[in-house]
């Protein structure tokens, strides 16, 4: 399996956790639950897939270092303004971001190391 079909299989299996934890949740803070497991996939998704995608370029440290940045300024950007304007309750909304971004680390992770060393777990 190639390391971009990894990348996306982790995503669907990343997309269905999260589709189990919001239908396991409280109604009470299913919405905190959807905003910030939102902001997780779309901050991360991408940046993983460039990172897969720069694996043995010169770049592959700049788009690291930029991709951390980057979501770090998201969870910044949530719990400034996002969480007070939709009215969110933080810990429920900062936890499905961190969540979020989490997993879809360990399957960027996952991929890059497959596509780097061979292994084919």
């Amino acid at each position: 399996m190639s390391p971009r079909a990894s990348y996306l299989g982790g995503l669907g299996l990343a997309a269905a956790i999260g589709a189990v934890v919001l239908a396991m949740a409280s109604p009470g803070i299913r919405n905190e639950l959807v905003g910030g497991m939102a902001v997780g996939f779309l901050v991360q998704a991408p940046l993983g897939w460039l990172h897969v995608r720069t694996l043995g370029t010169g770049r592959f440290q700049l788009v690291w270092g930029a991709g951390m940045l980057i979501r770090l300024l998201s969870v910044g950007v949530t719990a400034l303004i996002l969480v007070p304007v939709f009215r969110w309750q933080l810990a429920p909304a900062l936890g499905a971001l961190l969540g979020a971004i989490a997993i879809l680390l360990f399957v960027e992770v996952f991929a890059v190391m497959r596509k780097s060393s061979g292994i084919n777990a």
